[in-house]
């Protein structure tokens, strides 16, 4: 039995997700960042966390990446050629998409105001446009990102594009709406959307 520690409307959300792809039973506290039993298992304050064991795993991305190895699902064997295309599209997702949003996330109400530069998110909407024409060259043939099979990156893009409709970053690439579509109507996003 797996714990979750975040609010779903936060990255927790590709934890919840992946874990309902995964069929595994788990727990969801449902605990805002910087909150004080968030503190107890992140002296950072971020979300999402996931107790295993006891132990405490951090970040979104390692989370899921540790998921789908754990189960043996929706990931390549390490030190494949698939698993290293798998990583350099999640790297570049981290890259290109997460940390554009992230940042204008952070203009826009995570830093105090006083340090806030509204300015900053043109460049940044420019910025996700360019990433999203590169993303769909870099796609497979199939409905997923690396062609017939979901994989990790499927869920933090399926996370991104869901953030960029909230902060209002246009989804310009329409293999990516239909993508975003495709996502969203999963039993597994439906049944983690709901908690």
């Amino acid at each position: 039995m797996y714990t979750v520690i975040g609010t779903g409307r936060s990255r927790a959300f590709r934890v919840l997700w992946m874990l309902e792809e995964l069929g595994q039973p788990y727990e969801h506290v449902n605990a805002a960042p910087r909150s004080e039993g968030v503190t107890a298992v992140n002296p950072a304050g971020k979300v999402p966390v996931l107790i295993v064991d006891g132990t405490p795993v951090l970040d979104s991305t390692a989370i899921v990446q540790f998921l789908a190895d754990r189960h043996g699902a929706f990931t390549h064997p390490a030190g494949t050629l698939a698993r290293a295309r798998q990583d350099s599209l999640t790297q570049f997702l981290l890259d290109e998409f997460d940390a554009a949003l992230w940042l204008a996330a952070r203009h826009t109400f995570v830093l105090p105001e006083e340090l806030r530069e509204a300015g900053i998110k043109n460049s940044l909407r420019w910025e996700f446009e360019r990433a999203q024409h590169t993303l769909v060259a870099r796609m497979g043939e199939g409905p997923f990102i690396m062609g017939a099979e979901m994989t990790v990156p499927d869920i933090l893009l399926g996370h991104c594009l869901d953030w960029a409709l909230g902060a209002k970053f246009p989804i310009v690439e329409h293999r990516l709406s239909e993508f975003q579509a495709q996502m969203r109507a999963r039993p597994a996003y439906q049944r983690a959307a709901a908690r």
